[in-house]
């Protein structure tokens, strides 16, 4: 490995030698132009991202240069759960023009605002829900978790979060009323609600929003007796590090939530959270090894619990996808743009969400081998999915996509899209301006 403090053009330049390539050769392999490539070499210009992980992989360098184009790691404590809060009161305005809002504050502020500015209303408590009630809460919640987690697919988190956040505390209040069997599963669809919750905030590119939902998640399955969510939350933790493009953090996020306690679909999905974390490392092997960890994982029956299934519900083959986005990062675009037609050929057509977010990602990686027609092709059906969306997450990818295509503005397709895609990838949020 280089030594930290070796100019990128100068180790890459080495390299390229050693390889016994000239410009030219290494422009055919990583489809940028000789001119760029010499201004890098010479330290005039400073590689992107994406140019450091196609040198990588064309030279061989096992992450080598990777590293040497790698910003500073984000401090870890930004990342961290928040604490638990044991007292607290939700609180949600909706505006009748659209836009709403949601807070939590403990009970003292709420009484010192004074009753009268609030329209409230509530059970007294007086009294244990009968068991038929909490029954058909549970059996109505459950549908209703499946039938929001297809309409998530296809519109915007904001339309949706008022009413998880609502059905999140009905079942919260509805548990201390209930018996102890009733209220263990309340809590634990709560917890289930209070994660997919904790995503949608993601999507809106609220880390800490996320971050505080997700602890919602823990707490909530804590108190149903469910320690395994907990596990997961570092899984959602590690998503956060790795659109931050953070390797370190994402990969040892990912390896604390393998423990052999939890569940195997937890561990599961937690290897290929560090699969992709070793990807935007450049570490081919340590990726491919987390990979075959997570299918042998993802493989066996499921052993968490009777709620629903923790993760995406969308992707017949979750391994496979995610393979596919890891060879992107790992500077092997054309098997990418394989892998990723293969799976998304699987994904049904109302999965829009997922279409988008895995489709973006397969538009980049054949617009990164050179492939700009067909890249161009397959990303103007999905624009006005991303619309619908309105995944900050995508938006990144998104982001990407358009610079690569920016160097090939000769060519008409490009023209015809970058209008379209400078409005949708405008920088609006602090998650969105992450670097890539």
């Amino acid at each position: 490995m280089p030594h930290p403090s070796t100019p990128f053009g100068e180790e890459l330049r080495k390299r390229r030698l050693e390889a016994g390539l000239s410009l030219t050769d290494l422009s055919r392999l990583v489809h940028y132009s000789k001119a760029q490539l010499s201004k890098v070499e010479r330290d005039i210009k400073a590689p992107s991202r994406d140019l450091a992980r196609l040198c990588d992989a064309a030279l061989g360098a096992d992450g080598a240069l990777i590293a040497l184009s790698t910003p500073a790691t984000v401090d870890s404590s930004t990342v961290s759960a928040p604490g638990r809060v044991e007292e607290e009161n939700w609180m949600m305005q909706l505006s009748p023009d659209g836009p709403s809002s949601f807070g939590h504050v403990g009970r003292r502020e709420v009484m010192n605002a004074g009753a009268a500015a609030l329209m409230t209303w509530r059970s007294d408590g007086s009294g244990p829900a009968s068991p038929a009630a909490g029954t058909g809460m549970l059996e109505a919640s459950r549908l209703l978790f499946t039938h929001y987690r297809r309409l998530g697919q296809a519109v915007e988190p904001g339309l949706l979060l008022p009413v998880l956040i609502a059905q999140t505390h009905t079942l919260r209040e509805l548990s201390a009323q209930s018996d102890s069997g009733t209220r263990r599963h309340l809590l634990a669809l709560g917890s289930r609600y209070a994660e997919y919750v904790g995503w949608l905030v993601q999507e809106t590119g609220d880390e800490r929003g996320a971050l505080w939902w997700t602890q919602r998640a823990v707490d909530l399955a804590a108190a149903g007796g469910d320690q395994a969510l907990a596990g997961y939350a570092l899984v959602r933790r590690a998503l956060v590090t790795l659109y931050r493009e953070d390797a370190e953090q994402t990969v040892a996020l990912a390896r604390r939530a393998q423990s052999g306690v939890l569940p195997s679909r937890i561990r599961g999905l937690a290897a290929q959270r560090e699969a992709q974390g070793h990807a935007l490392a450049g570490d081919v092997g340590a990726c491919l090894r987390a990979l075959d960890r997570a299918r042998t994982l993802l493989a066996r029956p499921n052993d968490g619990g009777d709620g629903p299934v923790i993760g995406s519900m969308h992707l017949p083959d979750s391994v496979g996808m995610v393979t596919g986005w890891c060879l992107v990062d790992l500077g092997r675009p054309r098997e990418a743009g394989e892998e990723l037609d293969r799976q998304l050929s699987r994904v049904g057509p109302d999965a829009v969400r997922t279409q988008v977010r895995y489709g973006v990602r397969r538009a980049l990686a054949y617009a990164s081998a050179g492939e700009i027609d067909h890249a161009c092709a397959l990303t103007e059906p999905l624009l006005d999915g991303v619309t619908a969306v309105r995944s900050v997450t995508v938006t990144i990818d998104l982001r990407r996509l358009a610079r690569v295509l920016g160097r090939y503005l000769d060519h008409p397709p490009v023209r015809r899209l970058a209008p379209r895609l400078g409005t949708l990838t405008r920088p609006t949020t602090p998650l969105e301006e992450s670097p890539s």
